[in-house]
């Protein structure tokens, strides 16, 4: 309900708007003198020995920042740089901290996306709830250049490229600060930043169109690959950001699911409420963000699509530049 106040304009806005207004005035007020606080040098802040590249939002929720943040790894690694990535683990909870993730580190512990990054790049990767913590951690292991998931608002971490992904369907709502809107920062904010990503939809002057290309469905089982019209009677799953972005790739493909099911972003997943899902059809698929918390009870019959970000050549070219540049300005040169 509170997501269709913020996007959809639903009537229920008029009955919520004095609870939340004085909230959410409150909220913006904290935010700014935080922010100050760090510009101004009145908090300390980190700065690392390598380039840092923030990918972050101005709204709460998923908005496809994991998807550039693994676009980025693989493009500097193809440059021959040694990019890491560090993640605050929203959703899990490790015994300590910072934690390098491994291809055995449990979801419950790195969270979904730390462990879908590496996995998918191989790149090190480190959570702490304390962003600099993880740079230090990184730092010690020799990387060169190194990608925030999230953490746009991260003040106590000094940043030299700041990426912002937008979510070009739905963009910023009623434009308002949480709790009445899904706002963390003012859209003003966006006239600071470095890059601007629009994610579907319509990228508006100033801004980078950015498409998620899906791939053949992966079966978690044995990781076979086979063709979505291969797979009948679908039932498809998300625990994202924005599940109806899912259904509706599903859709332009030609699939037609005959249930769908969608969870809260960084849903953690049992094995038995699956089974059942599972049970509505003959195939159950889903993202493969959800499939790095399911691939230990994973039946013979479950699947994940892969998705890849894709970029125009000439915006590509725009941010590897700009990268280049600045990893000159710190006495780093690619191999």
């Amino acid at each position: 309900m509170i997501e269709k106040i913020w996007f959809n304009n639903h009537p229920l806005k008029y009955l919520m708007w004095p609870l939340l207004w004085p909230l959410s005035l409150v909220f913006a007020h904290i935010a700014r003198k935080r922010k100050a606080g760090y510009l101004a040098g009145k908090k300390t802040s980190y700065r690392a020995s390598v380039p840092v590249i923030v990918v972050g939002n101005i709204t709460a929720g998923g908005n496809g920042k994991t998807p550039v943040v693994i676009w980025l790894v693989e493009q500097l690694q193809a440059l021959g740089y040694n990019p890491g990535v560090v993640s605050r683990g929203y959703g899990g909870k490790a015994p300590s901290y910072p934690l390098v993730v491994t291809n055995e580190t449990p979801t419950d512990y790195s969270g979904d996306e730390p462990s879908l990054i590496h996995r998918r790049t191989g790149a090190l990767v480190a959570v702490d709830p304390k962003r600099p913590a993880a740079i230090r951690a990184l730092e010690a292991k020799g990387v060169d250049i190194i990608i925030t998931d999230d953490g746009l608002q991260h003040y106590p971490l000094q940043r030299d490229i700041e990426i912002v992904v937008v979510d070009g369907q739905r963009r910023f709502g009623n434009q308002q600060m949480l709790p009445l809107g899904p706002l963390r920062e003012p859209v003003s904010r966006l006239d600071s930043v470095d890059f601007i990503i629009t994610n579907g939809g319509e990228a508006q002057e100033g801004e980078m169109a950015m498409s998620l290309t899906p791939s053949d469905p992966v079966n978690l089982h044995n990781g076979e690959k086979t063709l979505l019209s291969e797979l009948d009677s679908l039932v498809a799953f998300a625990g994202i950001g924005h599940p109806p972005r899912f259904f509706k790739t599903l859709e332009t493909m030609g699939a037609k699911p005959v249930y769908t099911k969608a969870f809260a972003d960084h849903q953690a997943y049992h094995q038995n409420e699956l089974e059942q899902l599972a049970q509505q059809g003959s195939h159950l698929i889903m993202t493969e963000k959800d499939a790095v918390k399911c691939h230990q009870f994973a039946q013979a019959n479950w699947w994940y699509l892969p998705v890849t970000a894709t970029f125009s050549e000439s915006d590509t070219q725009q941010l590897l530049n700009r990268i280049k540049k600045v990893m000159e300005e710190y006495g780093s040169s690619s191999t």
